[in-house]
């Protein structure tokens, strides 16, 4: 166990052996996440996107580490939090303790992050949290809803906007028939309104949706 991460750092280790070595003794996982601390960005985020990848697998092997990811949002290192905001997406299924609405507020707050990438792992991580947890899907569409009035920034233009618009589209499709009416229509409202963007392949999607969702 103590030579797992330097055998990440001179790369003896690849990131595919490391995922098979941990999927084969998961007894390594707090060596992940002590790797995600790392002052070697190839540990750090070698460990976090493997971390990551077993989540979506074994979601109940690392859900008593869901108070880890949690933390890891307020990372430092963008790239770790869009890793946590995923990983955590892909533990909802198997939160039987309720951390995510403990941390629901953190969580979504990130939508004011001003950066485009991290709106943008948000909005792709809520329609699989939405759909794991359908009590909390209404509130969540209301919070993905505040996309039109994002702030523009240096890392978050008005056409990032559209693509983020896009994004959100596509989560609404995977959770509209969760939502109750009154929400529909207000995700409706949205989709319709971006059938005049400048934007062809948001046009698009959203004709598609509209054409899929019946309100």
């Amino acid at each position: 166990m103590d030579e797992l991460l330097p055998k990440i750092d001179n790369k003896t280790l690849t990131k595919q052996k490391l995922y098979q070595t941990v999927e084969k003794n998961f007894n390594l996982l707090p060596v992940l996440l002590e790797g995600v601390s790392s002052p070697k960005a190839t540990v750090r985020y070698s460990c976090g996107s493997v971390l990551m990848e077993l989540s979506a697998k074994y979601p109940e092997k690392l859900y008593p580490y869901m108070d880890s990811f949690i933390a890891l949002l307020d990372s430092k290192h963008r790239i770790l939090t869009w890793n946590a905001m995923l990983t955590i997406a892909n533990l909802a299924s198997v939160d039987v303790d309720q951390k995510f609405e403990a941390a629901f507020d953190k969580y979504y707050s990130f939508l004011n992050s001003g950066y485009m990438v991290t709106v943008a792992n948000l909005i792709a991580a809520s329609g699989k949290i939405a759909t794991a947890k359908p009590q909390l899907a209404n509130k969540i569409a209301e919070e993905l809803l505040k996309v039109e009035k994002l702030a523009v920034t240096p890392h978050l233009t008005e056409e990032c906007k559209l693509v983020i618009a896009e994004h959100a589209i596509e989560s609404f499709s995977q959770f509209f028939d969760k939502l109750d009416p009154k929400t529909q229509r207000a995700v409706y409202g949205f989709v319709e309104r971006q059938l005049g963007s400048t934007r062809q392949s948001l046009r698009k999607q959203a004709a598609a949706f509209i054409k899929t969702w019946k309100v």
